[in-house]
């Protein structure tokens, strides 16, 4: 346990937590149940702010707050409109760690998070961006490969963390995403400088995952192929390609790119507005598939990780299974 607990010590300096072992934030799924278990087990569970309001947001901390021994963070997304209002709400809760994900920060938004005492981390799609990030003061980056579920970008994970781990990882702890599933691989990228993981789809299945029955079943039948990336049918629509598992939705999500592009082109929105519609689509499509069930119309958002997930198990025994498997393969590189 020892070598495993020494690579990751500057993460867990960061984190405050046993193990630099994120929870992606995953909509409607991050919620109070699963990060208060993932924080309580000596991982670091993250809110998945989302769509949601300040109010919503405010509610959800304090619930997690009450539910949680240990730390925990909140994802937030910078494209949200009301960004600097979530911020305050983290501030109002003392909330220690802010996650920004979605492209640059707008202005001030890091300053307004550091102000309130919080540490800012923040997804680096490419090493320039990585460089910019570290150069505007932020805590720490994750390096997030398009094995991921949900929104992804086109470089896989290998290849960033290859590009990005030599140059950056002495700057600032940096924590790897993206297809993880197994002790050996959080091993490998930790002796590539890597200070922690970040893991989303294994977390899916977990008994404390709210998430319903079919959606779960949906994941531990799956395999690795069977969780693609959606089709951009308009250069002109900022849509970023989700990783998710082809369904009825798959098809649907295409007709409702031409829906917004129509609106696009008779001027009803402009792309902002644009962007935001594609992005309440998601939040709707997800929620009918994790709340509601409904798995053939829903989104069910997964990275390529799923087909190793095949049975429901607590998060506590999550994470042991793969703090074992990681300490295993380092005992075993000697």
């Amino acid at each position: 346990m020892d070598k495993i607990q020494q690579l990751m010590a500057r993460g867990t300096d960061l984190l405050g937590s046993d193990y630099a072992i994120l929870c992606g934030a995953m909509s409607w799924v991050s919620e109070r149940n699963l990060v208060s278990a993932i924080s309580n087990a000596g991982g670091f569970g993250v809110i998945a702010c989302g769509a949601m309001n300040p109010q919503q947001l405010d509610a959800e901390i304090a619930a997690t707050k009450a539910l949680a021994t240990r730390n925990f963070g909140v994802n937030l997304i910078t494209m949200h409109p009301q960004l600097f209002e979530l911020i305050d709400v983290c501030a109002k809760h003392g909330v220690g760690h802010v996650v920004l994900a979605g492209g640059l920060p707008p202005k001030g938004s890091l300053e307004a998070i550091k102000a309130s005492g919080a540490k800012v981390i923040c997804f680096a799609p490419t090493l320039a961006m990585g460089k910019k990030l570290v150069r505007s003061g932020v805590d720490a980056l994750v390096i997030e490969g398009m094995e991921a579920g949900g929104h992804i970008g086109p470089v896989s994970t290998s290849v960033l963390a290859q590009e990005i781990l030599p140059t950056l990882a002495e700057e600032v702890p940096i924590f790897v995403a993206g297809g993880i599933g197994r002790g050996e691989a959080i091993a490998a990228y930790l002796e590539m400088g890597a200070s922690g993981v970040q893991l989303g789809t294994r977390f899916v299945c977990a008994t404390e995952s709210i998430a319903h029955p079919n959606f779960k079943k949906a994941f531990m039948r799956a395999s690795a192929r069977e969780a693609v990336a959606s089709v951009q049918i308009d250069p002109r629509l900022p849509v970023i390609p989700v990783r998710a598992l082809k369904n009825a939705g798959t098809e649907a999500f295409t007709v409702k790119q031409r829906e917004v592009a129509n609106m696009l082109d008779s001027g009803q929105v402009d792309m902002a507005a644009a962007q935001l519609e594609i992005e309440h689509y998601w939040a709707g499509a997800l929620r009918r598939a994790v709340i509601d069930g409904d798995v053939e119309n829903g989104s069910l958002m997964a990275g390529q990780s799923v087909g190793m997930v095949s049975e429901e198990e607590s998060v506590a025994a999550i994470i042991a299974s793969l703090v074992q498997q990681a300490a295993a393969a380092l005992h075993a590189r000697g």
